[in-house]
């Protein structure tokens, strides 16, 4: 078996896998939710919030926080105003009706490269991008400074100008002696949002209540195409629960998912993008994710807490909302990068990305940092990959020796493999080490693929020329053209099969390829190109260094009967 032959299983391969997982995305069978884990002690979240989460029986929806009252669809009752929030990084536009984040736009990330102003909305009141990030307080009795509640604010638009920090108050004063002012804190250079709501019992009693962060948001049914790569990344809700990531589809949702525990996390994810919300950490929380037809609803409670007559409490969140960049990621919760989805190859993308961000450094382009990272990865592999190209080399050169005996043993298939066997062994020939190259390649192929599609540093980013962004396919083609070309020509180095069938079979694959590709990210292409043009190469200096050796070898008399 040679490795084009190998490559083409190899892609017919990826095809089916890509192909695999939209069907198990969209039909497979799910099996049943696990039940909520509790890893509460019993004064660090007390009994009495729990059971308010269990949904009544006669309650069909699933937007709406259980034991709060319903919320209508759109942001703004006409009481309501709004507070616009321009930062250095997003906009942002906060309801009074409940202090609620209802719209948030991506300043620098347009939807598409060539429509700059058209940019990418995580929040919307709109039907077809809808999302709210809803943050309050649950009283034990009376009034609740919730996401119904109507707040005031003292501005009605706020810009971060020279300073480092944004503060947006949200004030809400109760009829019975409670206040509390929501505040907003943006900082310069960071998607982070920090969420403070203090608390003044100015009233002759204790108040008790729970605090509680909810996202709502569209969640739709993938629709997949292998023209377009980013269908294929995850759109929907993602829990961390401590210890491992787990996204949540359409089908894990049939039931609510509940969970009770410290250090977890919860973030709804799409390609490059998440809004995520973390708790304190070593704190525990009771999350519970649920979907109605068209939208997920995820809500994050705290522990019952008391304020004492005269006394404040302040209740933290930390919220993100912006684009997938790993280095805030990971200031923020160490584990917030899985939301980064490279599935089950984030082993070997992982580490990718860190050498080509760190190649990136010191480059400034990230089309010349693929090269140079694929050239790294060719340099690691070189010994293991000469023994390999040695060995097509010398098949190669038994090409004449190879034909004598298929015309000898033409009749006599069991005779032919033997002695073709018996050719392999006296000339040190190993015929399938043709196929570690590729066994090599394949992984970090798919590797780049996934750092390419999920990574935002990398969206819309340009190399040269025509090649304006590595994440989307070639305009042009050309990239695929030269692969296909490059790939004829590596095709003249190696052996020809020896089967008429297999031989028609590869003369084709680099046109077949060729199409295959067309679609991929350039990004992929040119480091698909980049490998071959270095693997060409490689494979012409061993061919040479052994046809030299072949020449200076003296031949045998077995040789010699071998040509007949």
């Amino acid at each position: 078996m040679d490795n084009q032959r190998l490559l083409v299983w190899a892609v017919f391969g990826l095809m089916l896998w890509l192909t695999w997982q939209a069907w198990r995305d969209d039909y497979a069978p799910r099996p049943e939710p696990a039940p909520a884990v509790d890893t509460a002690t019993p004064d660090a979240l007390p009994d009495e919030p729990i059971p308010e989460f269990a949904p009544p029986a006669a309650a069909e929806s699933t937007d709406e926080l259980p034991g709060l009252p319903e919320a209508p669809e759109t942001a703004a009752a006409p009481t309501d105003r709004t507070v616009t929030v321009r930062t250095d990084l997003a906009n942002y536009v906060i309801s009074t009706r409940g202090g609620s984040i209802v719209e948030a736009t991506m300043r620098g990330y347009p939807v598409a490269k060539d429509r700059p102003d058209d940019l990418v909305k995580l929040l919307s009141t709109t039907p077809g991008n809808f999302g709210i990030l809803r943050t309050g307080l649950r009283a034990a009795a009376g009034e609740s400074p919730g996401h119904e509640a109507l707040f005031s604010a003292p501005e009605s638009h706020y810009e971060l100008g020279d300073g480092e920090e944004l503060r947006v108050p949200l004030t809400w004063t109760g009829d019975d002696g409670i206040s509390v002012v929501k505040e907003y804190v943006f900082s310069r250079d960071h998607y982070a949002i920090q969420l403070n709501q203090r608390v003044r019992n100015d009233s002759a009693e204790a108040w008790s209540a729970d605090h509680y962060t909810q996202v709502v948001r569209r969640f739709y049914r993938p629709d997949r195409s292998m023209f377009d790569v980013s269908s294929y990344s995850f759109d929907g809700p993602l829990f961390f629960d401590g210890r491992k990531s787990e996204k949540l589809d359409r089908k894990e949702l049939e039931e609510p998912f509940t969970f009770t525990g410290p250090n977890a996390y919860f973030a709804a994810i799409q390609q490059h993008f998440l809004i995520a919300v973390l708790p304190t950490p070593d704190t525990n929380y009771l999350y519970r994710i649920a979907r109605g037809d068209d939208r997920m609803t995820a809500s994050i409670v705290g522990a019952r807490q008391t304020v004492e007559p005269g006394a404040t409490l302040n209740f933290e969140r930390t919220l993100y909302v912006g684009p997938k960049l790993q280095s805030e990621l990971k200031e923020l919760h160490p584990k917030l990068a899985l939301t980064v989805d490279y599935g089950f190859l984030t082993v070997l993308s992982q580490p990718m990305f860190w050498l080509l961000d760190w190649v990136h450094g010191f480059v400034g382009n990230w089309g010349w940092a693929i090269i140079i990272v694929t050239l790294l990865i060719k340099l690691a592999f070189y010994k293991l990959t000469e023994t390999s190209g040695r060995s097509m080399a010398k098949m190669r050169n038994l090409q004449p020796r190879m034909k004598a005996l298929q015309e000898r043993y033409k009749d006599d298939r069991q005779a032919l493999s033997q002695q073709m066997m018996e050719l392999y062994k006296r000339e040190k020939i190993n015929p399938a080490a043709g196929c570690l190259p590729i066994l090599i390649q394949m992984p970090f192929f798919l590797a780049f693929y996934w750092v390419l599609v999920e990574s935002v540093e990398m969206r819309q980013a340009p190399f040269a020329l025509w090649i304006t962004d590595l994440s989307s396919r070639d305009p042009y083609f050309i990239l695929p053209l030269v692969m296909g070309a490059a790939m004829f020509l590596q095709q003249k180095l190696n052996p020809a099969p020896t089967d008429p069938v297999q031989a028609r079979v590869m003369q084709i694959m680099p046109i077949m390829f060729t199409g295959f590709f067309a679609f991929f990210p350039a990004g992929l292409v040119l480091y698909w190109v980049t490998n071959t043009i270095l693997s060409i190469a490689q494979q012409w200096k061993i061919n040479k260094v052994v046809e030299q050796e072949a020449k200076d070898k003296p031949r045998g008399k077995k040789a010699k009967a071998d040509d007949g």
